[in-house]
């Protein structure tokens, strides 16, 4: 099980940034992601790997006035 922006979520095989956005259905132009409170650069989201336990957060940055 890992956390998703605090809600559980399952966890059943090794999983990259990349697909777990794609699962989430998260598709802002702009996105951050921190994994248990640690930045995850943009270009490694296909590469970096998602654990059991781990706590994600998920950010999408919107601009406005």
């Amino acid at each position: 099980m890992i956390k998703v922006n605090t809600e559980d979520h399952p966890w059943n095989k090794p999983l990259t940034v990349q697909e777990l956005l794609d699962e989430k259905g998260y598709i802002f132009p702009h996105i951050v992601v921190r994994i248990n409170g640690q930045y995850i650069e943009e270009d490694d989201y296909a590469t970096q790997l998602v654990q059991d336990g781990d706590d994600v957060l998920v950010l999408h940055l919107m601009a406005g006035g």
